[in-house]
């Protein structure tokens, strides 16, 4: 049976400026009710109370986001939306905040030794860019979705080598595209069996391109 995916929502949140002004000015508040002794018997030691710790929880709702990171938003464990909204901003105070970056990031895949499609062993190595796209996938559909990235990474890299033959030769198709020749050619397949394998955690291949080919030692000077 096929787990639904997850799907990011936008949170409703507010100001943090505003929000901030509102819970300083209801602890000032129960100062000057202290201070100018106005707090007088039960009545009026609750209203100091009640304006500290309204105070307090307007103010334990504030975060700060900076530009191109999200905040992902929960209460006890459910997921309630995500804010992406640059600044200071304000949120129900009994809401978790947890911040991701969802800036492009660089991953330098280790130089794999694979079998081309003639079976012969090649060592290739390929630099990805990828970003967050979903937060809500990224965080609740995978299990740790960076180290889900790398995985996925390899193993695409290894299944497209193995569609290729790493030169041109008689036994080849005439126009057939190869490692070393097709280079733009094997970039596009490269980037869609990324986005393909990466769908699952949210993730969106910006570029996609390689870095190292080159035959195996062993028969490096045999082809040569």
């Amino acid at each position: 049976m096929t787990q639904a995916r997850r799907h990011e929502t936008t949170a409703t949140t507010g100001n943090g400026y505003t929000m901030a002004a509102v819970g300083i000015a209801a602890m000032l508040a129960g100062l000057a009710l202290l201070g100018l002794k106005m707090a007088v018997g039960l009545a009026g030691l609750l209203a100091v109370v009640a304006l500290f710790v309204g105070g307090a929880l307007v103010l334990g709702g504030l975060y700060m986001l900076q530009p191109n990171e999200a905040a992902i938003l929960t209460l006890f464990g459910q997921y309630v939306g995500t804010d992406r909204r640059e600044g200071l901003r304000w949120a129900n105070p009994f809401y978790k905040h947890r911040k991701l970056s969802l800036r492009a990031r660089n991953l330098n895949a280790p130089t794999l030794k694979v079998n081309d499609k003639r079976g012969n062993p090649v060592e290739i190595g390929a630099v990805v860019v990828w970003r967050v796209r979903d937060s809500a996938q990224a965080l609740f559909d995978v299990d740790d979705f960076e180290r889900y990235v790398g995985v996925q990474a390899e193993a695409a890299i290894r299944h497209m080598a193995s569609m290729y033959a790493y030169d041109d030769g008689e036994d080849l198709a005439y126009g057939e595209n190869t490692l070393r020749g097709g280079v733009e050619a094997v970039s596009v397949a490269l980037r869609e069996e990324l986005q393909d394998r990466f769908d699952a955690a949210g993730v969106e291949v910006l570029d996609a391109k390689i870095s190292h080919l080159a035959y195996s030692p062993e028969i490096a000077q045999v082809m040569l």
